[in-house]
């Protein structure tokens, strides 16, 4: 492809803040009728944050009603390298946008991971999204697969948290999630990019899930992201839904229960991702705000 043919206008928010130098930037595409995969693509390498989003008609009414008509939209995601199946922060960054122009309420996702429903809400001036994952689940991550993970970002394996095991979580993409056992531990991020991409290759996996937790329902998290061709994730909702499903899964938190993840500060953009765990209900929520970048 020598160029694109015409670029579209693409927006730019933030998610998990209504602050626009904090949480996660997302790059917007609200129509992406006839762009290629490879336009896309270049498009998210133009716009250069760690995922953009591309939004199109759904290409069959399964699983909407006549009062979807309008609200109802397949998205597509792209890093700067690669596409991924799904992405949080890109989704709620989108829904604020569109709960800007055609108001809040109920939105559905059709997604490559499956469909992704999400709720906009307004409090007081600002936009809030909660989208709701796919069926989660967890696997055990190889002790060979574990000493490379490990050996890629530096970590003694001393300077892990024993209370929260290593996992592969998934809630619509693979996330490893590893505890880190001290605040300071979890600031120290210096690791091989090649290394480590090369892992997550081979395993699958969209970032890492790193965390600290402060409080029985408070933690701090970080996420590695070298296959989209960034070093970190300021914040990450694909994983923090994965990881609400992992803390459930091994009995680290009631059944019922609202996590608050705290992500980006180590990196100067701070935002707040609300996880929220029904009983009953296999599927994670997760929620923040959002709020457009000034150009």
């Amino acid at each position: 492809m020598n160029s694109i043919r015409e670029t579209p206008d693409v927006l730019r928010y933030t998610a998990f803040s209504d602050d626009p130098e904090g949480g996660n930037p997302a790059g917007i595409v609200l129509d992406a009728t006839g762009l290629s995969d490879e336009e896309m693509l270049a498009i998210a390498a133009e716009v250069g944050y760690s995922e953009s989003a591309f939004l199109t008609a759904p290409s069959d009414s399964a699983g909407s009603s006549t009062s979807d008509v309008g609200r109802a939209y397949a998205i597509r995601y792209f890093s700067p390298k690669a596409e991924v199946p799904f992405c949080g922060h890109a989704t709620v960054a989108t829904a604020v946008a569109l709960g800007e122009r055609i108001g809040p309420g109920d939105l559905i996702f059709t997604t490559k991971a499956g469909t992704v429903p999400v709720t906009v809400t307004r409090e007081g001036e600002a936009l809030r999204a909660t989208l709701t994952s796919v069926e989660p689940h967890i696997e055990e991550i190889a002790a060979d697969d574990l000493a490379e993970a490990l050996a890629a970002l530096d970590w003694p394996a001393g300077d892990l948290d024993p209370a929260l095991p290593p996992r592969i979580a998934f809630a619509g993409a693979r996330h490893l999630v590893l505890a880190a056992a001290t605040r300071e531990r979890l600031a120290r991020l210096a690791y091989d990019f090649a290394r480590l991409e090369a892992l997550m290759h081979r395993l699958d996996l969209t970032t890492l899930q790193l965390v600290w937790r402060a409080s029985a329902e408070v933690f701090h998290v970080r996420a590695p992201f070298p296959v989209g061709g960034v070093v970190e994730d300021p914040a990450t909702g694909a994983a923090a839904a994965a990881f609400g499903a992992y803390a459930r899964e091994l009995g680290l938190v009631p059944e019922a229960t609202v996590l608050t993840l705290h992500q980006g500060e180590d990196m100067g953009r701070p935002g707040v991702l609300t996880v929220e765990l029904r009983e009953g209900d296999r599927r994670i929520r997760v929620g923040g705000a959002g709020t457009r970048i000034s150009a």
